[in-house]
């Protein structure tokens, strides 16, 4: 074998879950002196945070000539009849890359034990008096130059995939013109990918999953279904509510979860979270961190539910009427001109009986509701007629104007009463709610 050589200076990083690959290529990322995280890495590789995995070697190579490695020819083959020989040519091919200064991230057996992972390491040096490999081992702490002898290594490299020839896999890490790393969004596809290796763990078989930010869409439908529902309904609404309120995404990923029918939604509410629901429809549970559905009785609860996390961490103390009444207001909704609209819906007929009967309450009594009043004193009202005080003002072309200035003066305003005033440009709310209650009459819900 050749001389001695150590690569020195490369810092240490602990991998995340299955993200061997990724934290020891931000390791000499950072010897280079580029702030790189093993999450650019990930999000550099393209791969589909929904696998629950991190970089396979295809997608690993991918991050790495897109950041500006030159990883040289990655796959080789050995024959089992010149083992010996042609491993140890691989093995002077990265020992002079080495002495080039160039380190190497291989792919290969985490330990002789039956059954073992494969995983990737990045070789820094080679001390030739002992005739030991050093490498940077990402998956235990403080796994900073180990050392391993030279033939457990070689016996640990080559992968066994064909009976007769076996494949050894190296990415050389030649510096090219390296880009630094990009600036990460609020949840970044590695976020994703940790977090449904953890939601797979405790999901039942046969459930797809797909990521669609700040979401993960689960659902026992066909693969493709999952899909066409995540689009159209979750990112159509995500987009078009982003656009019309919120500068924030939540804080946390949230589930989504959307079952086929009532059977199906009430038996997987069970079996993840130890209860039946008490809606035929869906609801959201900021404590699962997660939204249930029966997605056969239609995608306007969805909407509605998908409006309360981004309410939550965009308006601070918001109040439970404005809440509700924005999330009922796209619980049946269209877009025109681009843009997310509310509909008439069914909540309509229940607000018409209690205005012919003289039951509806004042704004300011609504708007003074505490989160307990809201739901729990509730005279069958509430819900309909915030929903229908904010489709009066989408109507009237104001309502986005409401939301922005409501929110500028919660501090002062923590109702929202006086912004609503201000807005309607009348202090005289008793002769607007005789004006709403007419105007409210007029409407017509056709299901």
């Amino acid at each position: 074998m050749g001389a001695s050589v150590q690569l020195d200076g490369i810092p240490f990083v602990r991998q995340r879950p299955d993200f061997c690959g990724e934290a020891v290529a931000a390791a000499y990322l950072q010897k280079l002196g580029l702030p790189y995280h093993q999450d650019d890495v990930f999000a550099a590789s393209g791969m589909d945070p929904a696998r629950g995995m991190g970089a396979t070697t295809r997608e690993l190579r991918t991050a790495l000539d897109r950041i500006g490695f030159e990883t040289g020819p990655v796959w080789g083959e050995v024959s089992v009849t010149q083992l010996d020989a042609e491993m140890n040519a691989h093995f002077e091919a990265l020992l002079a890359d080495l002495h080039r200064g160039w380190p190497s991230i291989v792919c290969m057996r985490y330990s002789a034990r039956p059954k073992t992972t494969e995983h990737f390491r990045l070789i820094t040096g080679y001390d030739a008096t002992a005739d030991e490999v050093v490498y940077h081992e990402p998956a235990e702490d403080d796994g900073a130059d180990r050392r391993m002898p030279r033939s457990t290594f070689l016996s640990l490299w080559p992968l066994k995939y064909d009976p007769d020839r076996w494949t050894v896999i190296r990415l050389r890490l030649e510096p090219g013109q390296l880009a630094p790393p990009p600036s990460r969004p609020e949840h970044t596809p590695a976020d994703f990918a940790q977090h449904v290796m953890k939601l797979r763990a405790r999901l039942p078989h046969g459930l797809s999953v797909v990521v669609e930010s700040p979401f993960v869409v689960v659902g026992d439908e066909r693969p493709e279904l999952v899909q066409e529902r995540s689009r159209r309904t979750v990112r159509w609404a995500v987009d078009r509510l982003k656009s019309a309120y919120f500068s924030h995404d939540p804080k946390r990923i949230i589930d989504v979860f959307l079952f086929a029918g009532a059977d199906s939604y009430n038996r997987h509410a069970k079996l993840l979270f130890g209860e039946l629901p008490d809606t035929p429809y869906g609801y959201y549970s900021p404590r699962d961190n997660a939204m249930v559905m029966n997605i056969a009785t239609g995608g306007g609860t969805l909407v509605h539910e998908i409006v309360h996390p981004f309410v939550e961490a965009n308006f601070p103390g918001c109040p439970s009427w404005f809440n509700e009444g924005l999330g009922s207001l796209y619980e049946q909704s269209a877009e025109r001109g681009g843009e997310i609209v509310g509909l008439v819906n069914w909540r309509l007929r229940g607000l018409q009986r209690a205005i012919r009967k003289g039951r509806v309450p004042s704004f300011a009594t609504l708007t003074g509701t505490t989160r307990y009043a809201f739901y729990e004193q509730d005279p069958g009202t509430n819900y309909a007629q915030s929903r229908y005080l904010l489709f009066h003002l989408q109507q009237e072309g104001k309502l986005r104007d409401y939301y922005r200035r409501f929110l500028a003066a919660r501090s002062t305003d923590p109702t929202g009463y006086r912004t609503l005033q201000q807005v309607l440009g009348t202090k005289d709310m008793q002769a607007f709610q005789q004006r709403w209650e007419a105007w409210v009459m007029t409407l017509r819900y056709r299901s």
